[in-house]
């Protein structure tokens, strides 16, 4: 019998150990990124307090066009951008969530960083 590995797993290993190092604050959020293969989700969190301050999704209602691809994370960036600064957020800690940075999350950090937020 062939076992193959649990990526998830693996990925959830490495967001711990990522997670162990960075932490948001009211005035420096943490910026985490959920990807599936269908859909891409982004969030501020201040860990501080225990509150995410504001997020974003290809899921959301208005959304147009295909979620699993790297120009919806690049409109979901930009999105999470602008809402951000509606807030008042304009520096963020950048948590891939165990993710390589390539690809989809790539894409939605450089919308982010075309929205004006700084990492």
């Amino acid at each position: 019998m062939i076992k193959r590995p649990d990526t998830n797993a693996q990925r959830l290993k490495r967001h711990k150990r990522v997670r162990a190092k960075i932490s948001g604050t009211p005035e420096r959020p943490r910026l985490n990124v959920f990807r599936s293969s269908a859909n891409i989700y982004a969030q501020l969190i201040d860990d501080v307090n225990g509150v995410t301050l504001c997020s974003a999704s290809s899921v959301e209602k208005g959304f147009e066009g295909n979620g699993g691809n790297r120009e919806a994370a690049k409109k979901v960036g930009l999105k999470l951008a602008e809402r951000a600064k509606e807030k008042g957020i304009t520096s963020v800690v950048f948590d891939r969530g165990g993710y390589i940075f390539h690809g989809r999350v790539m894409s939605l950090a450089e919308g982010a960083r075309e929205g004006g937020l700084e990492f």
